[in-house]
């Protein structure tokens, strides 16, 4: 089983994230921010990975360093847990619908990060959640899993909507690239010979 156990401690922040790629979607997360933890549980349900997430940090400032760091702790448990990347599909995307939103994800677990983040939300909240660090999320688990991720939102007007689509979009084509291509099960995917 492809699997990583992170731990990650700053000043700031402690955080220990158990990931399995090759899971059935079940999760336990709990970071201290109620609308993140639910993305999460999204990502982890919708991607079939199981993921457990143990996060204090210094919420009395803000949610930022959190769910940043947080991001920054998963994408280097996706890295650690897909080894070199052998046999897996290693592109995936997905259109998704939710309501009045509809999220269009592109990515590729290339090793090179770039993130292309176009969510037009309309407002700066949902609920108590700074909707600004749904980019600080995705542009850290991106660079430090090696993501090269587009997420597009092509209409919407419910911002909980927009986001929650766009974390189930996310989620969907990361299951496609980690699945092992059956014709290629033993090859990287790259004519590199490494990723």
């Amino acid at each position: 089983m492809r699997h990583a156990t992170i731990a990650r401690k700053t000043a700031e922040t402690d955080i220990q994230i158990d990931l399995a790629l090759d899971g059935t979607g079940s999760y336990d997360n709990q970071t201290g921010v109620g609308f993140f933890d639910h993305m999460l549980d999204q990502l982890a349900r919708h991607a079939l990975l199981d993921l457990k997430i143990r996060a204090t940090g210094d919420l009395h400032i803000d949610d930022h360093h959190t769910v940043e760091d947080v991001g920054i702790a998963l994408g280097q448990a996706l890295s650690q847990a897909m080894g070199d990347k052998r046999g897996m599909t290693r592109y995936g995307s997905c259109h998704l619908a939710m309501d009045d939103a509809q999220v269009r994800t592109a990515l590729d677990l290339s090793g090179r990060p770039y993130l292309i983040c176009n969510l037009n939300l309309q407002t700066q909240k949902i609920g108590t959640f700074d909707t600004e660090l749904v980019r600080e999320f995705f542009q850290a688990f991106s660079t430090h899993g090696g993501i090269t991720l587009h997420i597009d939102t092509l209409h919407g007007f419910n911002s909980h909507h927009i986001v929650e689509a766009a974390f189930k979009s996310v989620a969907r084509a990361l299951r496609d690239a980690l699945e092992i291509d059956p014709r290629k099960s033993d090859a990287i995917p790259s004519t590199k010979g490494s990723l």
